[in-house]
């Protein structure tokens, strides 16, 4: 008995595990559902064994399903960066560019480096996922990801991508200041109503100041707690008044500029290590080729700044 698989089906259900349901990945591949789902039982007929488990509101892999979308998923990744390639031998790159980044590279680090980017491969699909948590890319379908380093997995390739410190720091607006008092010791935040944000799996970011070679780490009032995903809506509840807001320092800049909020215990603000861009060892396709070559070319401009963006030329 033959149990052959087309490749084309075998896309499908590609698409059905990345989207998570017949209906998205329908949409994603422009096919009626109805031909998803026959497609996923013609797999299951000529394998013999069921591959989806289905749900009024999912689907997720049997063992043998997921036996086999990691056999043949990194073959039809490499047929298409295949194909992607010889086509970019005309010299204009095509495919897509899929990143996985926590919120916190996306007001200003990503920004600049995706522009370069569009500018020179217009041709060439990008794709953002904002998760704050640490994935398996290469099962979420990710090209790349961007982390922080004390979270990178062992078994992947990593390059700084951005700032090689950042700075953290706090602020708050006069309004709540002229109301609540200028702290002057750490000791004084715990009697403050403070804007914090959670992580995706529980636990609040930390506040860790240092100074002079003396770390702390305070607890203050949970005036609002946002979830890390809304990491640059925070600015917008500080400037009305709402409580002390723990940020990177870049993203105060305008606000301390214009007097909107002012800086809160300067000499305490922390530094820490920059984020980097990982991707698996195995497998680089040409649009996350370019990339790198970006952010390798920008690497230089990063360096000359502690904490900051700079322009990245064209």
């Amino acid at each position: 008995m033959k149990n052959n698989v087309s490749a084309d089906d075998l896309i499908v259900l590609l698409a059905v595990v990345r989207a998570g349901g017949f209906r998205a990945a329908a949409r994603l591949l422009g096919l009626a559902p109805s031909y998803v789902s026959t497609t996923i039982s013609r797999i299951e007929a000529r394998l013999g064994v069921p591959i989806l488990r289905r749900t009024t509101r999912s689907v997720h892999l049997t063992d043998a399903g997921q036996m086999l979308v990691d056999r043949v998923g990194p073959l039809l990744s490499a047929v298409d960066a295949a194909c992607n390639e010889v086509a970019a031998t005309k010299g204009e790159l095509q495919g897509r560019l899929k990143l996985n980044v926590p919120g916190a590279v996306m007001p200003d680090i990503l920004p600049p480096l995706l522009a370069v980017y569009r500018a020179r491969h217009p041709r060439v699909e990008i794709e953002i996922v904002v998760e704050s948590n640490l994935i398996d890319i290469v099962a979420a379908g990710c090209d790349a990801g961007i982390r922080y380093g004390s979270v990178l997995a062992k078994d992947m390739i990593s390059m700084p991508i951005g700032p090689r410190r950042q700075q953290l720091a706090l602020a708050a607006s006069p309004a709540y200041l002229e109301t609540r008092g200028m702290p002057r010791v750490p000791e004084d935040l715990t009697s403050h109503d403070a804007i914090r944000y959670r992580l995706d799996a529980g636990p609040l970011l930390p506040w860790e100041l240092s100074s002079g070679g003396e770390s702390v780490r305070v607890e203050p009032i949970n005036a609002l707690v946002l979830s890390v995903g809304a990491l640059d809506t925070g600015l917008n509840f500080a400037r009305t008044g709402l409580g002390v807001i723990y940020t990177f320092r870049t993203w105060l800049d305008d606000d301390l500029a214009t007097g909107k909020l002012v800086p809160v215990m300067p000499d305490w603000w922390p530094d820490m290590e920059g984020p980097y861009l990982y991707y698996p060892s195995r497998f680089a396709p040409p649009p996350l080729r370019a990339f790198i070559d970006i952010c390798r070319s920008a690497a230089g401009k990063w360096a000359l700044s502690s904490s900051g963006p700079l322009p990245v030329e064209h």
